[in-house]
């Protein structure tokens, strides 16, 4: 077997043999038996929300079995053909066999890559908030461009985006907005898009100059019934006002929003649907959520104290730089990962930067470290 070859094998059989430790290989066939006799209880869907989460969970477990199955059956499957190949001297098997490897050694990195996504929150539904900040009019554009960027990646990974709040900019783009994201591993993916985004480009608002942008990007896991975030009815004010936009797609005209602000935290939340009670309820959940993020930051505190203590002086929290001129490049602060494609990242190509930053999180390195 020819050098590139092995080096795929050993990829592929490195990439299984995580996802075997992060499946417990040893004990899904007897989970999966658990779940089989559980599903045939005729009691099950007294409950249709327990039952939802535990089809859900079985499929999960499922569809990780199968995954882990098929690739190995690939890999050996092609190391097979390699041998006949070269036992027969046929150049040509020899050739697909060596390009299949090749696409399954991407896919059981990407595999690897997702298998990763096991924290407590990770596989967790999300809210996506998009806020502009310095910059004024150029900012508000600049926070518009972040919405559509996120969501066509969200679109494009066939998760549900519904809109929860907008506001729109003065003269042009929004002020902010907030989106509830749902999907398997949506929190998982996204929260590493979390903190401050640059913009640097010629302005398009007629003033010729370079313009440096900012926006804000903050992203938080919707809490399901797992997770038990309690929240005393005297730490929160809630308001009712009428929030109307200036037009387009977006529109809210309605006298039920609601805003609940948390008193110890200074959280604050808004909703505008078209009743006020579904509102409240849905303002309710995404407080929940925050309350909740402040406490899986909380415990990770140590590991993000040393990220941050890694960054430039004077950037705060900002992670990625995005320059349309004089140059076109968008480079991540946290890994170095960098593309000339800035339009392939404005239309949502953002798996590579949120890959990196992802190993990054899971590894627990610092900055410096994962550049080096």
């Amino acid at each position: 077997m020819r050098a590139e070859a092995e080096q795929n094998v050993e990829r592929i059989e490195k990439s299984l043999a995580l996802l075997a430790q992060r499946l417990d290989w040893e004990t899904a066939e007897h989970r999966l038996e658990e779940f089989n006799a559980r599903v045939e209880d005729p009691d099950l869907w007294n409950d249709p929300e327990a039952a939802q989460k535990l089809m859900r969970d079985r499929q999960l477990l499922v569809d990780a079995m199968d995954t882990y199955r098929s690739l190995k059956q690939e890999k050996e499957d092609q190391v097979e053909l390699i041998e006949m190949g070269e036992a027969e001297g046929d150049e040509e098997i020899i050739s697909e066999a060596e390009t299949a490897l090749r696409t399954i050694a991407k896919t059981a990195a990407a595999k690897e890559l997702e298998a990763l996504l096991d924290g407590e929150a990770d596989g967790n539904d999300t809210f996506l908030e998009i806020n502009a900040g310095a910059g004024g009019t150029e900012a508000c554009d600049w926070a518009q461009m972040l919405q559509r960027m996120y969501v066509r990646w969200a679109e494009s990974k066939g998760y549900d985006v519904e809109l929860q709040s907008e506001e729109p900019g003065s003269e042009a783009g929004i002020k902010s907005v907030a989106y509830k994201i749902s999907g398997h591993n949506a929190y998982g993916w996204l929260k590493t898009e979390s903190g401050v985004h640059r913009l640097v480009r010629i302005s398009p608002f007629g003033k010729g100059t370079r313009e440096t942008s900012f926006a804000s990007v903050w992203v938080y896991p919707v809490v399901d019934d797992n997770i038990d975030v309690e929240v005393n009815p005297a730490d929160i004010r809630v308001d009712t006002y009428r929030s109307s936009g200036a037009g387009g797609q977006h529109v809210n005209t309605t006298d039920s929003a609601v805003r609940i602000t948390h008193h110890p935290t200074g959280i604050v939340v808004t909703s505008s649907e078209k009743s006020q009670h579904q509102n409240r309820d849905i303002a309710m959940k995404a407080l929940k959520s925050r309350l909740y993020q402040m406490e899986l930051e909380r415990r990770h505190a140590e590991i993000n104290a040393q990220h941050e203590a890694k960054g430039e002086a004077g950037w705060g929290n900002q992670i990625r730089s995005y320059v349309l001129q004089p140059y076109q490049m968008v480079k991540d602060l946290r890994t170095n990962v960098e593309t000339s494609d800035t339009q392939g990242v404005l239309d949502g190509h953002l798996d590579p930067f949120m890959a990196a930053t992802l190993a990054l999180k899971v590894s627990g390195k610092s900055r410096s470290d994962a550049q080096d």
